[in-house]
């Protein structure tokens, strides 16, 4: 399956098994590592601290 790194909306929260890292550990819009983390609602959320872009683990 092909994913569309080069578009990535940063007001979207992608959902991990749709939209995987492009580099594990590294986010695919700005290559950081740093991210932050939130439980809640049944769901893992992951934000680059650097860019913003947001995944549901």
């Amino acid at each position: 399956m092909e994913y569309d790194y080069d578009n990535i909306d940063l007001d979207k929260i992608y959902i991990y098994n749709e939209f995987p890292d492009k580099q594990a550990g590294r986010w695919d819009n700005c290559g950081n590592s740093h991210f932050k983390s939130k439980v809640g609602n049944g769901e893992f959320l992951r934000k680059c601290s650097n860019c913003g872009l947001k995944k549901s683990i």
